[in-house]
């Protein structure tokens, strides 16, 4: 109570002034027929005490404008019709200009709260543009008078613009239709009606005077497109529509869709065709994952019924296997493949030589855009003692030829909990060291509880809050010193993989000779389109983030491969509303939109809903009844704002919360959908029917209870 009694207060003193004013009659001195009759009158006064006419007059416009109040559109006449066109001017505008900063400054604190913490995520992209452009949007409101100002300042209250930029704009944007009211005032005797004072061509004027924000924005953005190509010589004739640096999975698709429709196009790759995902990441983590899963379920399959055995097996065709399954899938990413849907596969080191120009050998082929697709690399620290030693990376891990026998994971992200688990199965002694208080801290505590749990069953030496200091050598033996709670100690090992993140890949292809801009974390800077600063030069996929994976790249690729082709015509930008991600751990965590932690820090109110797989049927058949379904939903709604899955199939789960999201279909949809028994997408249906039970009051069972007692009575 003692939090919200400011605004309580302010509402009461609103709420008065508003009594007072209807109860006395106070807008009526604010008609134009009043106004008129006592005019000379108001002179007289003005005459005599020209500063206090001044001071109540200000006071009164702004009180009224604050107010929004439908008098101050009389005031501003009066202020001509009294002071003259110059004072008037200069009167009203100020007083217009304060009392709509007021207003402002009272929708901000009486409702920007609330309605951030009920639709933040709603708000968050207005916020983004109006942070971004919002300066360019007031001017244009401020600049129309057929906009009802008081809207304005209710609404622009409740975004983040800074109090001064409002103050400013306002000043400045609403001087042209301050000065056409004053200036009608000083033919106040002459009206009948405000309808006379703006005409159709004046109306014409505002309107046109209105977009002139829009016109100077492209105009400001032409000219700054002008500054970044200051040097280059654009071609009179171009090789191709569209030239795209990477062959991995955004370069790829980007290719693909641009050919598609017919373009001429043009991908360049220095490695391999598919990119990280094809031969050091996606395919051959999950084939050495399925591997070490069986290996699993052999040395566990007491648990079914059957006898428990060790595996042998040779570690190198384990590998052999991998790589056979990279070869098998490698058709689909192949040169062949992608020249037969007309994609033109050029094997060679590009450079990016202007941003029309493209060196690929002692050859340079112009094009009309271009796209980076390059990815990003595993990231090494500067760690003492690496140089004697050769770091493990998901890069070079698919070469080792031996199972190590020690082995140490650092990082607790998705690669580093993925590949301690399977060479734990595999028989390595695995210790994994994570500097955070857990692993998996992109998901929500509970989550990640569920899958460290399982891992340090299996028997992975997890170690959190700890640090990796450096290598050292010790009668031919190898240890990494790792510190925790200010004490070191030292771990051996045969091999050790660093998994602790990626970098984006920018050098060595001609950025820095364009000085295409970066952001701080290394990726390369690209607009809502996916443009760089080049408006003509595109980024999409790890280069550029902010999302590091597979499907997110593929899904930039349409934004990149649409909107430099037909751009001239219509851009579109880049939607992340429903990004979906998975760990292919054991169990598996699978999460599309919100979790709870992430919902929690951007402050966005939600409900939560739990289903444990422990009831599941289906589950419980295949003794894989551990795990969850989190659903975050809209307090009071059905909608769904993300949702969490950790269990066997929670990768496949996951993707009916995320047809419901992107087609706006809530919990009430997924309850209502017939699933097949027994599954284990049936526990989306069961998390639904939880919330579902949630919603319904407790009077309402009573009530039904008694009724049914009633009936049998």
């Amino acid at each position: 109570m003692k939090k919200n009694a400011p605004k309580i207060i302010i509402v009461l003193v609103i709420a008065c002034l508003f009594y007072l004013t209807n109860k006395y009659g106070l807008l009526d001195y604010l008609s134009l027929d009043f106004i008129k009759s006592n005019l000379g009158s108001f002179k007289d006064y003005y005459s005599a005490n020209p500063v206090q006419t001044i001071g109540a007059f200000f006071g009164i416009y702004v009180l009224a404008t604050a107010l929004s109040l439908p008098g101050a559109t009389i005031l501003t006449l009066s202020s001509g019709a009294l002071f003259g066109f110059g004072m008037g001017l200069l009167i009203a505008s100020f007083a217009s200009s304060i009392g709509a900063t007021l207003a402002f400054l009272v929708s901000r604190f009486l409702l920007r709260d609330s309605l951030e913490s009920k639709f933040s995520s709603q708000l968050k992209s207005f916020n983004d543009g109006i942070e971004k452009d919002g300066a360019f949007y007031l001017l244009t409101l401020r600049l129309v008078p057929l906009v009802p100002f008081f809207v304005i300042n209710l609404v622009m209250g409740l975004t983040k613009m800074k109090t001064a930029v409002y103050y400013v704009i306002s000043q400045i944007g609403m001087i042209a239709g301050t000065a056409v009211y004053v200036n009608a005032g000083l033919q106040l005797s002459e009206l009948d009606s405000l309808k006379g004072i703006l005409s159709p061509k004046i109306i014409l004027s505002f309107v046109l005077l209105g977009i002139f924000p829009i016109i100077a924005k492209s105009v400001v953005s032409m000219i700054k497109s002008r500054k970044v190509y200051k040097g280059f010589k654009k071609p009179k004739s171009f090789d191709y529509n569209l030239v795209v640096i990477g062959a991995g999975s955004a370069g790829l698709v980007t290719s693909y869709i641009a050919a598609a429709v017919k373009a001429k196009v043009a991908l360049i790759e220095k490695n391999k065709m598919g990119g990280d995902c094809l031969n050091t990441g996606c395919v051959p983590s999950k084939a050495i994952i399925k591997s070490a899963k069986v290996a699993h379920k052999m040395k566990t399959a007491d648990v079914y019924g059957l006898e428990a055995v060790t595996p042998e097996f040779d570690f190198k065709k384990v590998m052999g296997r991998v790589h056979d399954v990279i070869a098998k899938i490698e058709p689909h990413d192949s040169v062949e493949r992608y020249g037969s849907l007309g994609v033109e596969c050029i094997q060679g080191e590009a450079t990016i030589i202007s941003p029309w120009e493209v060196k690929v050998g002692d050859k340079v082929f112009t094009t009309k855009n271009i796209t980076i697709a390059t990815g990003a690399s595993p990231f090494l620290p500067p760690m003492e003692g690496l140089d004697l030693i050769t770091p493990l990376t998901s890069e070079n891990l698919w070469e080792l030829k031996e199972l190590p026998r020690k082995f140490i994971v650092l990082g607790g992200g998705p690669i580093g909990c993925e590949m301690a688990q399977s060479f734990n199965r595999l028989g390595s002694e695995v210790t994994q060291i994570e500097m955070g208080d857990r692993i998996m801290k992109i998901e929500d505590p509970e989550v990640s509880a569920v899958v460290q749990g399982k891992m340090i069953k299996e028997g992975v030496n997890l170690l959190t809050n700890h640090r990796a200091m450096k290598v050292i050598l010790k009668d031919d033996k190898k240890f990494l010193i790792v510190e925790h709670n200010g004490e070191q100690k030292e771990i051996e090992f045969d091999e050790i993989l660093f998994a602790i993140g990626r970098r984006a890949n920018i050098k060595g292809f001609g950025l820095e000779n364009l000085d295409v801009k970066l952001r701080k974390n290394g990726t390369i800077e690209a607009n809502e389109y996916l443009q760089t600063n080049y408006p003509n030069i595109y980024a999409c996929g790890d280069v550029t983030g902010p999302f590091q994976l597979t499907h997110t790249a593929a899904h930039q690729a349409w934004y990149t491969s649409v909107n430099p082709l037909f751009g001239i015509f219509k851009k579109f930008k880049v939607d992340y509303s429903v990004i979906p991600w998975a760990t292919y751990t054991d169990p598996e965590v699978a999460t599309v939109g919100l979790n709870e932690q992430t919902a929690k820090r951007e402050g966005i109110e939600y409900e939560l809903t739990v289903y444990g797989l422990d009831d599941l049927d289906r589950a419980i058949a295949e003794s894989e009844d551990h795990g969850m379904v989190r659903v975050l939903t809209k307090p009071g709604t059905d909608k769904i704002l993300g949702a969490t899955i950790v269990g066997m199939t929670a990768s496949d789960m996951i993707i009916e919360f995320i047809s419901a999201m992107k087609n706006g279909v809530g919990l009430n949809g997924i309850l209502g959908t017939i699933h097949p028994y027994p599954s284990m997408i049936e526990a989306n249906k069961f998390a639904a029917g939880e919330w579902k039970r949630k919603q319904t009051p407790q009077w309402a069972f009573d009530l039904l209870t008694k009724f049914h007692n009633w009936r049998r009575s």
